[in-house]
Protein backbone atom coordinates (compact mmCIF):
# COMPACT_ATOMS: atom_id res chain seq x y z
CA UNK A 1 0.00 0.00 0.00
CA UNK A 2 1.04 3.81 -0.96
CA UNK A 3 0.63 6.46 1.22
CA UNK A 4 -1.04 9.92 -0.33
CA UNK A 5 0.95 12.96 1.06
CA UNK A 6 0.20 16.32 0.64
CA UNK A 7 3.16 18.80 1.20
CA UNK A 8 2.27 22.55 1.00
CA UNK A 9 3.46 26.04 2.60
CA UNK A 10 1.16 28.63 4.04
CA UNK A 11 0.93 31.96 5.78
CA UNK A 12 0.47 31.82 9.46
CA UNK A 13 -2.61 33.06 8.74
CA UNK A 14 -3.47 30.18 6.66
CA UNK A 15 -2.99 30.54 3.07
CA UNK A 16 -1.62 28.46 0.44
CA UNK A 17 -0.89 31.39 -2.06
CA UNK A 18 -1.55 35.54 -2.14
CA UNK A 19 -4.21 36.99 -3.90
CA UNK A 20 -4.92 36.13 -7.11
CA UNK A 21 -3.34 32.52 -6.37
CA UNK A 22 -0.03 34.52 -6.24
CA UNK A 23 2.15 31.49 -5.00
CA UNK A 24 5.61 33.94 -4.61
CA UNK A 25 3.87 35.90 -1.99
CA UNK A 26 4.89 33.03 0.31
CA UNK A 27 7.59 32.56 2.70
CA UNK A 28 9.60 30.35 0.76
CA UNK A 29 13.19 29.59 1.56
CA UNK A 30 15.83 26.73 0.72
CA UNK A 31 14.25 24.38 3.79
CA UNK A 32 11.04 24.26 1.35
CA UNK A 33 13.28 22.84 -1.62
CA UNK A 34 15.40 20.57 0.23
CA UNK A 35 11.97 19.15 2.17
CA UNK A 36 10.68 19.27 -1.59
CA UNK A 37 13.33 17.09 -2.58
CA UNK A 38 13.68 14.68 -0.11
CA UNK A 39 9.62 13.89 -0.48
CA UNK A 40 10.01 13.88 -4.31
CA UNK A 41 12.91 11.20 -3.33
CA UNK A 42 10.12 9.21 -1.69
CA UNK A 43 7.74 10.00 -3.97
CA UNK A 44 6.84 7.21 -7.08
CA UNK A 45 4.03 9.71 -8.63
CA UNK A 46 3.15 13.07 -8.63
CA UNK A 47 -0.15 14.19 -8.94
CA UNK A 48 -1.36 17.69 -9.60
CA UNK A 49 -3.86 19.94 -11.05
CA UNK A 50 -3.63 21.41 -14.55
CA UNK A 51 -2.11 24.63 -13.52
CA UNK A 52 0.28 23.71 -11.15
CA UNK A 53 0.92 20.84 -13.81
CA UNK A 54 1.65 23.35 -16.40
CA UNK A 55 3.61 25.43 -14.05
CA UNK A 56 6.21 23.37 -13.11
CA UNK A 57 6.41 22.10 -17.04
CA UNK A 58 7.21 25.51 -18.47
CA UNK A 59 9.90 25.87 -15.22
CA UNK A 60 11.73 22.81 -14.31
CA UNK A 61 12.83 21.18 -17.60
CA UNK A 62 16.01 23.32 -18.37
CA UNK A 63 16.75 23.82 -14.68
CA UNK A 64 18.50 20.17 -14.57
CA UNK A 65 21.28 21.18 -17.50
CA UNK A 66 21.67 24.91 -16.04
CA UNK A 67 24.97 25.34 -14.56
CA UNK A 68 23.96 28.66 -13.26
CA UNK A 69 21.62 26.62 -10.66
CA UNK A 70 22.87 24.94 -7.50
CA UNK A 71 22.66 20.50 -7.44
CA UNK A 72 19.38 20.98 -5.21
CA UNK A 73 17.43 22.90 -7.57
CA UNK A 74 19.34 20.69 -10.84
CA UNK A 75 18.20 17.29 -8.73
CA UNK A 76 14.45 18.55 -8.48
CA UNK A 77 14.25 19.17 -11.86
CA UNK A 78 15.48 15.69 -12.99
CA UNK A 79 13.22 14.40 -9.91
CA UNK A 80 10.22 15.93 -11.85
CA UNK A 81 11.31 14.58 -15.20
CA UNK A 82 11.63 11.33 -14.13
CA UNK A 83 8.59 10.81 -11.69
CA UNK A 84 5.05 8.97 -12.98
CA UNK A 85 2.80 12.14 -13.19
CA UNK A 86 -1.04 12.05 -12.66
CA UNK A 87 -2.63 15.59 -13.74
CA UNK A 88 -6.95 15.69 -13.14
CA UNK A 89 -7.56 17.90 -15.59
CA UNK A 90 -11.09 17.78 -17.58
CA UNK A 91 -8.87 19.72 -20.21
CA UNK A 92 -5.25 18.82 -20.37
CA UNK A 93 -4.33 17.10 -23.71
CA UNK A 94 -0.78 16.06 -23.92
CA UNK A 95 0.58 15.40 -27.63
CA UNK A 96 3.65 12.76 -27.90
CA UNK A 97 6.91 14.37 -27.94
CA UNK A 98 5.93 16.98 -25.77
CA UNK A 99 8.01 17.77 -22.41
CA UNK A 100 7.01 15.37 -19.74
CA UNK A 101 4.18 13.61 -21.89
CA UNK A 102 5.76 10.01 -21.94
CA UNK A 103 5.64 10.10 -17.79
CA UNK A 104 1.95 12.00 -17.61
CA UNK A 105 -1.37 9.77 -17.54
CA UNK A 106 -4.15 12.90 -17.75
CA UNK A 107 -7.61 11.47 -15.88
CA UNK A 108 -10.58 13.73 -15.50
CA UNK A 109 -12.06 15.36 -12.29
CA UNK A 110 -14.74 12.70 -11.91
CA UNK A 111 -11.93 10.23 -11.76
CA UNK A 112 -9.60 11.44 -9.53
CA UNK A 113 -11.14 9.80 -6.47
CA UNK A 114 -10.95 5.94 -7.72
CA UNK A 115 -7.36 6.92 -9.92
CA UNK A 116 -5.97 7.82 -6.13
CA UNK A 117 -7.35 4.64 -4.64
CA UNK A 118 -5.80 2.47 -8.01
CA UNK A 119 -2.71 4.58 -7.11
CA UNK A 120 -2.40 4.18 -2.95
CA UNK A 121 -3.50 0.54 -3.53
CA UNK A 122 -0.42 -0.75 -5.44
CA UNK A 123 3.18 -0.68 -4.73
CA UNK A 124 6.10 1.77 -4.72
CA UNK A 125 6.90 4.94 -3.43
CA UNK A 126 4.65 7.69 -2.21
CA UNK A 127 1.55 9.72 -3.88
CA UNK A 128 2.88 12.90 -3.49
CA UNK A 129 1.19 16.70 -4.24
CA UNK A 130 2.07 19.86 -4.16
CA UNK A 131 -0.05 22.86 -4.15
CA UNK A 132 -3.17 22.09 -6.58
CA UNK A 133 -5.34 22.94 -4.18
CA UNK A 134 -8.67 22.81 -5.94
CA UNK A 135 -7.38 19.38 -6.74
CA UNK A 136 -6.47 17.21 -3.20
CA UNK A 137 -9.01 20.04 -1.35
CA UNK A 138 -11.86 17.26 -2.54
CA UNK A 139 -9.92 14.18 -1.89
CA UNK A 140 -9.07 15.57 1.64
CA UNK A 141 -12.59 15.80 2.38
CA UNK A 142 -13.18 12.30 0.62
CA UNK A 143 -10.89 10.97 3.20
CA UNK A 144 -8.02 9.86 0.76
CA UNK A 145 -5.14 11.99 2.08
CA UNK A 146 -2.87 9.82 4.38
CA UNK A 147 -0.66 12.40 5.42
CA UNK A 148 -1.17 16.56 5.10
CA UNK A 149 2.55 18.23 5.32
CA UNK A 150 1.86 21.90 6.07
CA UNK A 151 4.98 23.98 6.14
CA UNK A 152 4.23 27.42 7.61
CA UNK A 153 6.41 30.64 7.43
CA UNK A 154 6.91 33.48 8.61
CA UNK A 155 3.96 35.91 6.75
CA UNK A 156 0.45 36.79 6.95
CA UNK A 157 -0.95 37.64 3.78
CA UNK A 158 -4.44 38.66 4.98
CA UNK A 159 -6.14 37.59 1.94
CA UNK A 160 -5.60 34.53 -0.73
CA UNK A 161 -5.94 31.08 -1.21
CA UNK A 162 -6.72 29.40 1.98
CA UNK A 163 -5.87 26.22 2.32
CA UNK A 164 -9.00 24.56 2.53
CA UNK A 165 -11.81 25.62 0.48
CA UNK A 166 -14.67 23.63 2.14
CA UNK A 167 -17.04 24.22 4.73
CA UNK A 168 -16.65 20.57 6.04
CA UNK A 169 -14.54 20.17 9.05
CA UNK A 170 -11.37 17.88 7.88
CA UNK A 171 -10.59 15.88 11.38
CA UNK A 172 -6.77 15.46 12.34
CA UNK A 173 -3.77 14.20 14.13
CA UNK A 174 -0.51 15.89 14.66
CA UNK A 175 2.22 13.42 13.83
CA UNK A 176 5.47 16.09 14.29
CA UNK A 177 5.74 19.76 14.52
CA UNK A 178 9.62 20.39 14.09
CA UNK A 179 11.61 23.32 12.41
CA UNK A 180 13.50 22.75 9.34
CA UNK A 181 17.23 23.07 9.45
CA UNK A 182 18.56 26.50 8.35
CA UNK A 183 15.39 26.99 7.27
CA UNK A 184 12.33 29.85 9.05
CA UNK A 185 9.81 27.09 8.37
CA UNK A 186 7.86 25.13 10.63
CA UNK A 187 6.86 21.39 9.34
CA UNK A 188 3.43 19.93 10.66
CA UNK A 189 2.97 16.83 9.53
CA UNK A 190 -0.51 15.26 10.39
CA UNK A 191 -2.45 12.08 10.08
CA UNK A 192 -5.41 13.11 7.63
CA UNK A 193 -7.59 10.35 7.60
CA UNK A 194 -7.75 11.71 11.91
CA UNK A 195 -10.38 10.29 13.63
CA UNK A 196 -12.19 8.40 10.80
Amino acid sequence: MRRFVVTVIASLDGFGAGPGGDVLALPFDEGFDVYARDRMRAAGTLLAGRATFEEFRSYWPPVADDPAQDELQREISRLHATLEKVVVSDSLALAPGETWAETTRVVPRAAAADTVRELTGGDGGDVLAFGSFSTWNPLLVAGLVDELHVMVGPALLGAGVPLLASDVRVPLRLLEARRLPDSSLVLHRYDARGDR
